[in-house]
C-alpha cells in the first residue's frame, strides 16, 4: 500500500515537471502567468500538419468531371468510401457554377385548380428557351383538384407534348402544414403574422427541395391573370439580385367602373416618416401593410410615372426574380421577426442586410386575378 502511494506521488511530481517544461508555466505567479499564456502550445511544440502522412481518400476531379483515382486505389478503400467516391461526380455537379441562364420557376399552391389553366397559358407564352426552364410546385393543404391537375399537366408536358415544349425539369412536391384560414379572412390584419409565417415555411420548404444548379429563381403566384411574354428577359436585363414588377388588380372604383389598382402592397420603399415610426416601436412589433396601420412607406404606385428602376426595402411574392446564389447564401423567407417583418418583406430586409440589392419597376405592370 505504501509503495502504491509513493508511486502515485512520484508520478504526479514527474507530470508537473513535464508540463512545466512543455508549457513554460511551472509554478508561475498569477501576474507571470498572464504574461506567459501566449506561449502555451497544445503539444509543447509548434504543431505542423503533415499532408504527406495524411492521405486524402477524396480525390480531385478533372476538368471534365471524371474522377482522378485509379481502380487499384479504389479497391483499397472501405465500402462506404467507395460509395461516396462513386457519387462524387453527381455531388460535384450540384456545387459547380450554375448552368448559364437557367431559370427555376417556383410556385406554392393551395386550392388553385381553377387558376391552373391560365397559369400554364402564361408560362407557355414566355419568350424564354424552354430547355432552360425548370418548374417546381409545392401543394399544401389543398382539398380541391390542384394536385391531380398538376400530375396530369406534368404527363402532358413531359411525355405527350413536342420535345420543344418539354421543361428541363417538372417536379411536384406535397407538404401539408395543417393551417386553415377561410379565404375571406386571408387579408385580415390580426391573421397576417401567423398566415405569413406559414407561407414562409412553405416557400422555404420549396426552394430548399427544388434548387439545384440554376442561375435564377422566379417566384410566381398561382393566380396571376397577365404578364408580358418578354418579362423574363426584361427583368434579367437589369442584372439585380432581387427585382419585382408592379402587380395590379382590377377593382371597381367609386363610380362602379373597373380600373387597375395596386395589388401587391408588400413592395415598398422606406421613407423618412416610416423610419421615424419604426424608431419608436418595440422590438417585438410586427408591421404589415393595410388599415388601420399607416406605415408611411412609399408603394410602387407612388413613384413618378417616368421612373424606371427604384430601390426597395420590401417586396411581395407575386412575381419575384431572384439570383439563385442569394438563396444558396442562406437568404430565405423569414419565419421570425427581422426588422419588424416576416416572409417576403423579411426576405428583402435580410437580403439588404447581407449586401444584396432589392429593386422594383413601378411602370412594368403585371396583373393579378380578380379577388
Amino acid at each position: 500500500m505504501i509503495a502504491l502511494v509513493l508511486a502515485c506521488i512520484l508520478t504526479a511530481i514527474l507530470s508537473m515537471l513535464y508540463l512545466g517544461g512543455a508549457y513554460n508555466l511551472s509554478f508561475l505567479g498569477e501576474h507571470e502567468q498572464g504574461k506567459e499564456t501566449k506561449y502555451i502550445e497544445t503539444l509543447g511544440y509548434d504543431y505542423q500538419p503533415q499532408p504527406k502522412d495524411m492521405r486524402s481518400w477524396l480525390p480531385k476531379l478533372t476538368l471534365h468531371g471524371k474522377p482522378s483515382w485509379n481502380s487499384s486505389e479504389l479497391d483499397s478503400f472501405s465500402d462506404e468510401s467507395r460509395n461516396i467516391l462513386k457519387n462524387n461526380k453527381d455531388i460535384a455537379l450540384q456545387t459547380l457554377d450554375p448552368d448559364s441562364d437557367s431559370l427555376l420557376i417556383l410556385t406554392p399552391l393551395k386550392n388553385n385548380a381553377k387558376h391552373l389553366t391560365r397559369y400554364f397559358e402564361l408560362i407557355d407564352s414566355l419568350e424564354y428557351p424552354r430547355d432552360k426552364i425548370s418548374i417546381v410546385f409545392l401543394v399544401s393543404n389543398s382539398t380541391d383538384q390542384t394536385q391531380q391537375m398538376l400530375i396530369e399537366s406534368k404527363r402532358q408536358y413531359q411525355e405527350q407534348a413536342p420535345k420543344d415544349k418539354w421543361f428541363k425539369r417538372f417536379d411536384i412536391f406535397r407538404q401539408d402544414f395543417f393551417y386553415a384560414l377561410p379565404r375571406d379572412q386571408r387579408h385580415l390584419r390580426e391573421k397576417q403574422r401567423d398566415r405569413r409565417i406559414m407561407m414562409a415555411r412553405a416557400q422555404n420548404y420549396l426552394w430548399t427541395r427544388a434548387l439545384r444548379n440554376e442561375q435564377w429563381v422566379l417566384w410566381i403566384d398561382g393566380d396571376l391573370e397577365y404578364y408580358p411574354p418578354s418579362i423574363i428577359h426584361d427583368l434579367m436585363a437589369y442584372d439585380k439580385d432581387v427585382i419585382v414588377p408592379n402587380c395590379l388588380v382590377p377593382r371597381r372604383n367609386g363610380q362602379g367602373r373597373w380600373e387597375n389598382s395596386v395589388y401587391d402592397f408588400n413592395s415598398w420603399q422606406e421613407t423618412r416618416k416610416s423610419l421615424n415610426m419604426i424608431g419608436k416601436l418595440t422590438d417585438d412589433a410586427f408591421l404589415v401593410e393595410g388599415t388601420p396601420l399607416i406605415t408611411h412607406c412609399k408603394h410602387m404606385d407612388k413613384f413618378d410615372k417616368g421612373k424606371g428602376l427604384v430601390p426597395l426595402d420590401g417586396v411581395g411574392g407575386t412575381f419575384t426574380l431572384v439570383k439563385a446564389h442569394m438563396h444558396r447564401s442562406g437568404v430565405g423567407f423569414l419565419t421570425w421577426l427581422f426588422q419588424h417583418q416576416v416572409e417576403t418583406e423579411g426576405f428583402a430586409k435580410l437580403a439588404k442586410s447581407n449586401g444584396f440589392g432589392v429593386f422594383g419597376l413601378p411602370n412594368h405592370n403585371i396583373r393579378h386575378g380578380e379577388e
